[in-house]
């Protein structure tokens, strides 16, 4: 499970704070995957990389009681002077997972040919964004989290991504940001919405659909 008590989350802008988060108390439960909807801007990144630990919260507590992957596609943490399989490497060296298994599984799903063994500084970013995405997937997580919005190649590829997504919630489970509702409801369990610095769970997919559309108009 992880679990969400009295969170806030705001930023400076040139306008004052922005919340992201206004002292927001919430569970997620492991064995069911909750896809988050929210309009651009309304914080979905931001809320992963809270759960996720990237960054802290300005004041509450998020607490973890399963393993928990970094945002899926990022790859902003891996050293560019090592290379794709370097990083590989290192990553399960870090999460007590197969280094073998980990590159070998990273350099088929990411498709990266013989860049796999550059320097990680010489990649665009969309082979960043798929080298961070397949040793994450490559890493055995009880929870993993998605960020829809985080480019990681062309159709086909994020095909291939969803077809995993569809075989790991055998096992796993997956916190899913998007504005899209077709991809929320075809992935995930629960849903919830996240606007105004409010995050509001729901156990029925269509009330989760039908309040974010409301707050469209």
């Amino acid at each position: 499970m992880i679990a969400l008590d009295q969170v806030s989350k705001s930023y400076r802008t040139a306008h004052g704070r922005h919340s992201v988060l206004d002292n927001v108390t919430c569970e997620f439960p492991l064995g069911k995957s909750v896809g988050i909807l929210g309009l651009n801007g309304a914080g979905k990144s931001t809320l992963l990389r809270l759960i996720g630990g990237v960054e802290p919260p300005d004041c509450g507590t998020i607490r973890r009681d399963a393993s928990v992957s970094w945002p899926l596609g990022l790859s902003g943490a891996f050293p560019g002077t090592l290379t794709g399989r370097e990083n590989a490497r290192f990553v399960s060296r870090l999460y007590g997972a197969a280094p073998g298994q980990v590159e070998a599984f990273a350099e088929d799903f990411a498709e990266l040919g013989r860049y796999y063994d550059e320097p990680v500084r010489t990649y665009s970013s969309g082979m960043r964004a798929r080298l961070g995405f397949a040793v994450s997937i490559a890493v055995d997580f009880d929870f993993y989290l998605v960020d829809e919005a985080t480019s990681v190649g062309d159709w086909r590829f994020t095909a291939k991504c969803f077809r995993m997504f569809r075989e790991r919630r055998a096992e796993s489970s997956f916190i899913l940001v998007s504005h899209n509702e077709e991809t929320v409801r075809r992935t995930c369990d629960l849903g919830a919405v996240l606007s105004n610095g409010r995050l509001t769970m729901y156990e029925d997919m269509n009330a989760a659909i039908a309040a974010y559309r409301h707050g469209l108009h």
